[in-house]
């Protein structure tokens, strides 16, 4: 089941996010999603910065996203499945949700942002027809140079 998240609920996407991106904690250039805060969170989500899904089963939170958007465009980011629920389609369905969202408000695509080191991400999102539209070394929160791609789905 797919839910908004209240900004109370910041702690489990926060822990969602915490469990997935663990395996990016040792690479060159670490994902500065492992710094990031509960009280961040929560804060993003009371102002409406930004809005957050859940993916619960069986009662158990076992994912979540992060999106904006605005008049053209939804941008998600964080797309995180906890290991242990992997291989169950869940991104797909939170890829699926995110464009009936974006669509119901008007909005004709869907952007993200992927690090180019993590090519399973990008074939993730080509396999629902993203593609690539640029790419770019930005500076991440942490103060480091990250090789990305900007990756659209026209909908």
């Amino acid at each position: 089941m797919i839910k908004l998240a209240e900004s109370k609920e910041a702690n489990l996407v926060h822990e969602m996010m915490l469990l997935a991106f663990e395996e990016y904690r040792h690479i060159d250039v670490p994902s500065s999603a492992l710094n990031e805060t509960i009280v961040s969170i929560e804060e993003s989500l009371s102002t409406g910065a930004e809005q957050a899904l859940l993916y619960f089963k069986d009662e158990l939170a076992v994912g979540s996203v992060r999106f904006t958007r605005n008049e053209k465009s939804l941008y998600f980011s964080r797309l995180s499945v906890s290991p242990i629920a992997r291989g169950r389609g869940i991104a797909k369905s939170f890829l699926h949700w995110l464009e009936e969202h974006a669509k119901e408000q008007g909005i004709s695509e869907m952007k993200c942002r992927v690090r180019m080191s993590i090519p399973q991400n990008i074939a993730l999102y080509q396999s629902i027809g993203f593609i690539v539209i640029e790419e770019e070394e930005v500076i991440n929160p942490n103060g480091f140079p990250v090789k990305t791609v900007l990756m659209k789905k026209v909908i």
